[in-house]
């Protein structure tokens, strides 16, 4: 194999890779399989990446196989959230590398990593001029040490790059600039492939670029020179024709495309979109769509390079020695999509884009689309999902500030234009825009109940809006820019008023959230707002306006203009004809230019950070924002084998769809929450206690905050949030208290879930969080796919019931003692377990799935981790 190999590589060329092999053609098999098989080839060394690996990908269209393959990404993309304790995470690999007397700088990037400081900025200020000024300075305030840390990283350490604040969101900046189609390095071409530490990272599928989110954990071993493992996917042909009708918009499209794929099943698959509808819809388009592969579940969504990727990267700045690379090696390697293609997919799904009709999704997941013209009649089953009746309904008169109103259940208190889900995307932002005008027009305005902010994915599109008018017009309806990040849709919108969260919290009061974003999990987008409805840009003015979710907009005025005369949405809605042409005069390629050329520079207040250089990170004792995790802490150079579980107790008793939100929130958090605790023994002000999200590199904070949200149901105990019953007592204690009074002890935990366990982000932490608070292995039905592989990576080992099987069917309460025997004995993928669950005289037996469904996850799980191997690994010169 070795001698063929070689002439792979000599020749250069995909076609006569595989011709070499003995294989008549590649054309059957689908463009992302194809990029993973030169993935395989260029990578190839006989040992970690072997022949039955190319094997594998070369035979995938008349061989389907669950065999495991290896993916060496040519880069890394991080955001500020998950970055952060990645780089934490890295310094003190290094820390303890040179503690023990070995060189620290073996401990490096060893491909380019880029992290885009994103997540961090809080809608504080909103409704004026200032607004952006003000919160970025609150921002620096709040966040300083952490961003002293990334520039501390940059001098540290090769390969490394930051973007820093204010420069746009990650995916966005991926998208237009970061992202080249194909690498050139080390005398190479070879198709530009990435993972990302937000699981959102595969937008970049939208311009052919092979790329999905892992956790930081994962992420971290790719940086290190870890290949990432994983089963050969299913790939779903996703067919697109027809094009979208009149009045629709691609937001309304994806929402669709989520709730089609979330119904049919592509968790951990690949889906590869086709067919004549692809020729209908522009780059941004495409990315909106693969934007959203994590709220239907697929590891990416595919795209084939074309003219509309090269047209879109010419647009976006791309030098044209860029756009010449991608196009004849492409074209020359079988990556080009001409349309005319006959690909074997695992299976196809077919959506006629005709059939689009305005759409927003919740009140709790992407996935629960709801047509425009049946929200109001859906409202009363929306509150019952909040445990609300719709038969008593509940409103309260609020003054706030110089206002007085009435607030009722489904009022809209937060409306926000945000995320790279659209902001990428010119037609919905012009569009939204325009509906802003024509309603500043007839005299409408947002009601003074709602919050509204507007962060766009870039500068850029501040510029087109500025060149337009239409910023005007956004603000006129007090849709102020607030920043240029995740803000509401990562939980960082900011306090409402104060009148108004009281009249929330003393009176229950059911309000809502609209946001062009992709997530709306419990309690994710403030803790006080339980509706959250994802929608178009145009649509989330709209309900600003109306100031309620209870209404049918295609049929109900969203009030009167300057005469008394009812408006309605199809009054202000902006013609397709519209939009084009404000895009096509005011969408600049020398907008994308002149903000990419800077990109990497910060402005004032980056450029003032100051630092100490050093090899060793100085960790400081006295910090509640950066500390040394305790992972590698008194690591022994032998490894020994993994014991059986044995009389492990119940933390957690979980249902279906409990996200990694609900694991590891990323929000606020209250003063007398675990969290805020600790923060206060610290000394730390209520008013400093910033978010979870920005606390990632404290494990203290974050250990207090995994299985805190608020709206979690632990169903050991008869409360909402993290709480559990602490068993020798029988009493009510928090998920932390618990934990520890259960580590005292020497106990073993497990937590049973249902399925869907550890959907949603990409969050590192919901694995880290488990691994610290002493749980063993997780018990559910099903597992999303980053999440099961960060609890490998972190040494929890996930478990599966057998295929119609869950704690409901087998009788389980959580109040039994847990034996998982087989582990010692020796583990494979896939492994059958068996577990005894005892209560006095009582047993149940049943079998589970070893869910390490890879050689390499058994090596991880037997080190305690993707870090521990490596870690092992060096300290052992290996």
């Amino acid at each position: 194999m070795e001698h063929l190999i070689n002439e792979i590589l000599y020749n250069g060329n995909l076609t006569k890779q595989v011709n070499l092999a003995g294989i008549k053609t590649i054309e059957a098999l689908p463009f992302s399989i194809r990029i993973l098989l030169e993935n395989v080839v260029r990578n190839y060394d006989g040992s970690i990446i072997t022949e039955a690996h190319f094997e594998t990908l070369a035979n995938w269209a008349s061989h389907p196989s669950n065999k495991e393959v290896p993916y060496k990404p040519a880069r890394v993309l991080m955001q500020d959230f998950t970055g952060v304790p990645a780089i934490v995470d890295i310094a003190a690999i290094r820390s303890e590398m040179i503690r023990r007397g070995k060189d620290g700088i073996q401990v490096n990037p060893t491909i380019p990593v880029d992290l885009v400081v994103d997540h961090s900025v809080q809608v504080d200020f909103f409704g004026d001029k200032d607004a952006y000024e003000k919160n970025v300075a609150k921002e620096y305030e709040r966040n300083r040490e952490r961003y002293e840390v990334l520039k501390w990283a940059q001098q540290a350490f090769d390969n490394f790059r930051v973007v820093p604040p204010g420069m746009g969101i990650c995916h966005q900046v991926n998208l237009e600039n970061l992202a080249q189609g194909v690498v050139a390095r080390d005398g190479w071409l070879y198709p530009d492939t990435l993972v990302g530490t937000d699981s959102h990272t595969p937008m970049v599928n939208g311009i052919g670029v092979v790329g999905w989110g892992v956790g930081g954990i994962e992420a971290e071993a790719a940086i290190l020179g870890q290949p990432i493992f994983f089963t050969a996917p299913d790939v779903i042909g996703l067919k697109l024709t027809g094009k979208l009708p009149i009045g629709t918009t691609s937001t309304d499209m994806v929402l669709t495309i989520t709730k089609l794929l979330r119904d049919y099943g592509v968790v951990g698959k690949f889906v590869e979109v086709y067919g004549d509808g692809l020729n209908n819809l522009t780059v941004p388009d495409r990315a909106t769509i693969a934007n959203m592969s994590p709220e239907f579940g697929s590891t990416v969504t595919y795209f084939p390079i074309d003219e509309q990727t090269i047209e879109y990267m010419r647009f976006t700045g791309r030098s044209e020695d860029i756009l010449k690379r991608v196009e004849a090696y492409s074209k020359n390697n079988k990556l080009w999509r001409t349309g005319n293609e006959t690909i074997t997919y695992t299976d196809t799904v077919h959506l006629d884009l005709n059939t689009i009709v305005p759409t927003v999704s919740g009140p709790k997941r992407p996935q629960d689309k709801i047509e425009v013209r049946n929200l109001k009649s859906k409202f009363p089953e929306v509150l019952s999902q909040v445990g609300a009746d719709y038969k008593k309904l509940k409103k309260v008169d609020v003054q706030a500030d110089d206002e007085n109103f009435v607030l009722k259940d489904g009022d809209v208190a937060i409306a926000a234009i945000t995320s790279c889900t659209n902001t990428s995307n010119p037609n919905v932002m012009i569009g939204a825009g325009l509906l802003a005008r024509k309603a500043r027009e007839l005299g409408l305005n947002t009601k003074p109940w709602v919050k509204t902010s507007l962060a766009p994915g870039s500068k850029v599109v501040t510029n087109y809006l500025t060149r337009s008018g239409l910023q005007d017009d956004l603000e006129a309806l007090n849709f102020y820019t607030v920043g240029y990040g995740c803000t509401s849709c990562i939980g960082n919108s900011g306090p409402l008023h104060p009148s108004i969260e009281e009249a929330i919290s003393n009176n229950d009061i059911n309000v809502a959230a609209v946001l062009s974003s992709n997530r709306n999990f419990e309690a994710r987008i403030h803790p006080s707002v339980k509706l959250n409805f994802l929608a178009s840009p145009l649509l989330v003015v709209a309900y600003a306006i109306a100031g309620t979710i209870n209404i049918d907009l295609t049929s109900e005025p969203l009030g009167k203009d300057n005469n008394g005369k009812a408006v309605y949405l199809k009054d202000i809605w902006p013609s397709n004809e519209e939009i084009q042409n404000i895009v096509t005069l005011t969408v600049k390629k020398t907008d994308f230019e002149n903000a990419y050329d800077v990109i990497f520079d910060g402005e004032e207040q980056w450029k003032q950070l100051k630092f100490v250089p050093s090899e060793d990170y100085q960790w400081k004792d006295n910090s509640t924002y950066i500390k040394e995790a305790p992972f590698f802490n008194n690591l022994p150079l032998k490894l020994t084998s993994p014991k059986n579980i044995s009389k492990a107790r119940v933390l957690l008793k979980l249902g279906d769809s409990i996200t990694t939100d609900h694991i590891s929130p990323a929000g606020a958090f209250f003063q007398s929450s675990s969290a805020g605790m600790y923060l206060k023994s610290k000394g730390v002000d209520v008013r400093e206690f910033n978010s979870y999200g920005s606390r990632r590199g404290n494990h203290e904070v974050m250990i207090r905050g995994t299985f805190a949200n608020v709206r979690i149901k632990n169903q050991l105990v008869n409360r909402e949030g993290g709480y559990t019953n602490y068993f020798p007592t029988n009493e009510t204690k928090t998920i932390f208290d618990a934990s520890m009074k259960y580590q005292e002890s020497g106990t073993d935990l497990v937590v049973l879930a249902g399925k869907e366990y550890g959907s949603g982000s990409s969050r590192d932490w919901a694995a880290k969080g488990t691994n610290l608070l002493g749980v063993k292995a997780v018990i559910a039905e099903s597992y999303e796919r980053i999440h099961r592989s960060n609890l490998v990576g972190m040494g929890v080992l996930p478990l599966q019931f057998q295929k119609g099987e869950s704690s409901e069917s087998l009788g389980l309460t959580g109040e039994e003692h847990f034996n998982i025997e087989g582990i010692t004995q020796g583990l494979s993928t896939g492994k059958l377990l068996n577990v005894i669950a005892k209560m006095g005289n009582n047993s149940i037996s049943f079998k589970v799935i070893a869910r390490l469904d890879s050689n390499i996850e058994i090596d991880y799980y037997k080190n305690g981790g993707i870090l521990h191997y490596y870690l092992r690994n060096k300290l052992n010169n290996r």
